[in-house]
């Protein structure tokens, strides 16, 4: 059995599929395995994967018949992982050498469910490191005390699953899947119910993994109507958390989170194709009307008050744009 499992999810990133999978390469051990997950690619990317896969030690390829998302593709490579670890890689980012096996290192001395890593932040040459959220680094904390405090960035604001190392067990039984009906805010959301659901994790000063920002093919970027699925993502987690033994300690964080993305979303309103504006300002609108009002009312009291009148004249029913 491998000690660790990397799933790589790939849709047509023919671009930079050489360089991720290099530097899968330069990690490869006998105790690795590399889940190829191609995501039905239509351009260059299925040839670069077969490419490097008869070279790649430890390489499994998967493939769809049909474009599926990346929640599937994760998914998929997530069913088909036998390692004691598992990890994540997008297909436009990259490993530095090394660092899968400091991951591994990690976990096996701290001991505990999950890991959250820094990651740099790659704008064509510049790069920036960021850094999870945590109290405290290389120590094993409790992971709904990194939920909250709710006017604080936390460890569920740091939503980049791939920055990060996971025990199999949390995806035993067929737990911890993404969300498929979500094509954006799947991480989001997934995030949330890690720290939900775990019972320990830790946070490390690691640097071995590379954001490729900025990529025109990336789902951050696209102006869709696949940006507003953070909604139904949002009322998912919002389900869980009421439904959670601690709600009280949790909903405030929740819905104020909930009102940040929307308030971000309006914020760029003007960029997205007319026909997602105008669903946007709606369904944005029902979500706030939805939400339970004692912690609505609070968080429209405590953020800044651009937010607040932004968000306040939707709820209302006037323009906000």
């Amino acid at each position: 059995m491998p000690k660790l499992s990397v799933v790589v999810p790939m849709h047509n990133v023919g671009a930079f599929a050489e360089s991720a999978l290099r530097s899968l390469a330069n990690n490869a051990g006998p105790d690795v395995e590399f889940l190829l997950v191609d995501d039905c690619s239509t351009d260059s990317t299925p040839w670069v994967i077969d490419r490097w896969a008869e070279k790649l030690p430890g390489a499994k390829v998967i493939r769809h018949e049909r474009n599926l998302g990346i929640a599937q593709a994760r998914n998929s490579g997530i069913d088909a992982a036998g390692g004691e670890f598992l990890t994540f890689l997008d297909g436009d980012d990259w490993y530095g050498p090394g660092h899968l096996a400091a991951l591994v290192s990690a976990m096996e001395e701290l001991g505990c469910d999950f890991a959250r890593t820094d990651h740099v932040q790659a704008t064509g040459t510049e790069r920036i490191v960021r850094r999870p959220p945590a109290p405290v680094r290389n120590a094993v904390m409790d992971p709904r005390d990194g939920i909250t405090p709710v006017d604080t960035e936390t460890m569920v604001d740091y939503p980049f699953v791939w920055a990060g190392i996971y025990r199999r067990h949390l995806f035993d039984d067929g737990g911890m899947r993404f969300a498929t009906e979500l094509r954006t805010a799947e991480d989001r959301l997934w995030i949330w119910r890690l720290h939900l659901r775990a019972r320990t994790y830790a946070s490390l000063g690691l640097h071995g993994v590379f954001y490729r920002r900025g990529v025109a093919t990336s789902l951050t970027q696209v102006k869709d109507s696949r940006q507003l699925d953070f909604i139904p993502a949002y009322d998912a987690l919002l389900r869980d958390v009421q439904q959670d033994p601690e709600s009280d300690r949790f909903l405030l964080k929740a819905v104020r989170t909930y009102c940040a993305m929307i308030a971000f979303h309006l914020g760029k309103v003007n960029e997205y194709e007319p026909s997602a504006a105008q669903r946007l300002r709606r369904e944005a609108r029902a979500a706030l009307q939805r939400m339970p009002e004692h912690a609505l009312e609070e968080t429209l009291k405590t953020i800044d008050s651009t937010r607040s009148r932004l968000l306040g004249r939707l709820r209302n029913g006037r323009k906000a744009a």
